[in-house]
């Protein structure tokens, strides 16, 4: 059932965000750092040094946001895929290779109404952290430099915001848009990605399927969704890393701004090279596989299913 499915996709998504968050926050403040103005060096050095300063829960800035809005993006996600998959299928004959990456299409279009603004707020939080240590490095230099005591640099105090009072200010100021800035990026990233993930998927988890009518076992959906996750997210990575500085609110010092993707994707390639486009490339295919594993086993077990079943039983 439809309610079935949206529990199971929030439930795998409430798991899958909550073992893999800090390597979401590194693979953001990877991508954001410029060249020139580089305080990470690698994924570890990141997690490294953000638990240094901003202590371990630093680590989970930006978590309540993903956890809140997780739930349903997870479930509209995996939910309109099976629906796009119900609808394609012919007197429930196997869907062409066509046909699955027309419903992976459909699923990430369906997605980007909860994806855009969960990850526009996420990525301010997330990158604060890192804006505030460049601020600070920027400081100590200065006042080293200086030659007296009187000319040195004060030290700067990162301000904290919350995801409310971003979203505030963007209502007031720039009404429901401020918060889908960087729609067209967001779909240019998950609309590939579910192309890539869902088929890649479908056809992996048949590979351990015995009997075609009978799910195949947890473990073989959770590696089917591992590969095909992180697949898929290095496939798109180049997109992940233009709606990820397109939708960053906050510069550091001497970082560029964009007015478009076309504008993003000039200005990356001419200052940064191409590889700049693989930033954070790693991380993501790190995040990417064990949520989409944990997600498909959650989904495909159907714990929600089973939590339904057994409630007329207890009362019973």
């Amino acid at each position: 059932s439809l309610p079935a499915k949206l529990i199971n996709g929030g439930i795998a998504g409430l798991i899958g965000v909550t073992c893999v968050f800090p390597i979401d926050l590194a693979k953001t403040r990877l991508q954001n750092q410029q060249n020139g103005q580089r305080m990470y060096t690698s994924m570890s050095d990141c997690l490294i040094k953000t638990i240094r300063s901003e202590g371990y829960f630093g680590m989970y800035r930006g978590a309540a946001v993903n956890l809140t809005l997780v739930t349903p993006e997870k479930a509209i996600k995996l939910a309109a895929n099976d629906f796009f998959r119900h609808h394609l299928s012919k007197d429930g004959k196997k869907l062409t290779l066509l046909r699955e990456m027309l419903a992976g299409c459909g699923a990430g279009t369906c997605q980007v109404i909860v994806t855009t603004p969960m990850e526009m707020l996420k990525i301010q939080l997330q990158d604060a952290g890192r804006i505030a240590a460049q601020k600070k490095l920027m400081a100590a230099q200065a006042q080293l430099s200086s030659s007296s005591v009187a000319g040195a640099a004060e030290p700067v105090v990162e301000a904290r915001t919350t995801a409310t009072q971003i979203t505030r200010e963007l209502l007031r100021s720039k009404g429901i848009a401020g918060l889908y800035k960087g729609l067209g990026a967001t779909l240019l990233r998950d609309v590939p990605f579910s192309i890539v993930y869902f088929p890649l998927f479908a056809n992996l988890n048949k590979l351990g399927q015995k009997d075609p009518n009978v799910k195949a076992p947890f473990y073989v959906s959770f590696l089917s969704g591992c590969v095909a996750g992180s697949t898929a997210a290095v496939a798109v990575n180049p997109c992940d890393v233009i709606k990820t500085r397109l939708q960053s609110l906050q510069r550091g010092v001497n970082e560029d701004t964009y007015s478009g993707i076309l504008d993003c994707t000039k200005k990356i390639w001419q200052k940064e090279g191409p590889m700049a486009f693989l930033k954070g490339a790693y991380c993501r295919a790190l995040v990417i596989a064990p949520l989409f594993g944990i997600a498909q086993v959650v989904y495909f077990i159907g714990i929600a299913e089973f939590l339904l079943d057994m409630l007329p039983k207890h009362r019973a």
